[in-house]
């Protein structure tokens, strides 16, 4: 019976094409997360320390915390400085945790140094964002917008790897979907929450991880690359506090 079950088989994949794609080739994933994760870690505890302790005669968080209206007054470096400081133990802990995870998963997709840089960018864009939405008198303090940018770089990321599925619009979304759902759990709570900042954070991160993930492998696999943005991004947080201490 072998020639009648071949011809069957035959029959029956003639009358029942396949409607769902191979998978594509898998995307090339990148290193550098666990060093990026100890620079985030390090940077947090470092500034917490030294604010705690008013190293240089300086409180740091009256010099380096975001006030909408200061910095659109010019005082442009607290939309960075802001981010590595947190009002409590367990807001710091919060931070850690999900920034460690979140842009740790990050690094995979865009290598350790692209994706902090990424991070820290898309979080200050979105404490530039929210200073110009909230009113002048509105501070704000914690690394959670640039946790919230570094999920929307995970959004985006898990968005291109669904391009090769069918044109169902649920299946293709889904992951922004999921990242809103994450976003209203986590960045919705408690009193003292800044639920604009978290958006804002998370919109930047999604606009930031547009354009990079249409970038080479061969561009974003370059060790120099990753090792230069890394050190711009915690540059970036050096030359910000410098500024503040200066005109604290």
């Amino acid at each position: 019976d072998l020639e009648r079950a071949r011809s069957e088989l035959r029959a029956y994949r003639e009358e029942n094409p396949a409607t769902t794609p191979l998978p594509p080739p898998a995307l090339p994933r990148y290193g550098g997360g666990a060093a990026g994760v100890i620079g985030y870690a390090a940077v947090l505890l470092l500034v917490a320390y030294l604010a705690g302790d008013y190293a240089f005669g300086a409180d740091w968080y009256r010099a380096g915390r975001m006030n909408a209206g200061q910095v659109l007054s010019g005082e442009g470096w607290r939309v960075v400085t802001a981010l590595t400081l947190h009002g409590d133990a367990g807001h710091l802990t919060a931070n850690l945790v999900f920034g460690a995870l979140f842009g740790g998963l990050a690094s995979l997709a865009f290598g350790g140094g692209v994706a902090w840089l990424a991070i820290l960018l898309g979080g200050t864009f979105g404490n530039v964002l929210n200073a110009l939405v909230q009113s002048p008198g509105h501070t704000s303090v914690g690394a959670s917008t640039a946790v919230f940018a570094a999920l929307g770089l995970l959004v985006a990321d898990a968005i291109r790897r669904r391009h090769h599925l069918p044109a169902s619009p649920l299946r293709r979304w889904s992951p922004l979907v999921g990242g809103i759902l994450l976003l209203a759990y986590t960045g919705t709570g408690g009193e003292r929450t800044d639920v604009v900042a978290h958006l804002t954070g998370f919109l930047a991160g999604l606009a930031l991880g547009v354009p990079l993930c249409r970038a080479s492998p061969a561009w974003l696999g370059r060790p120099r690359l990753q090792s230069a943005a890394g050190s711009l991004g915690l540059s970036l947080i050096g030359l910000g506090w410098f500024l503040a201490l200066a005109a604290a």
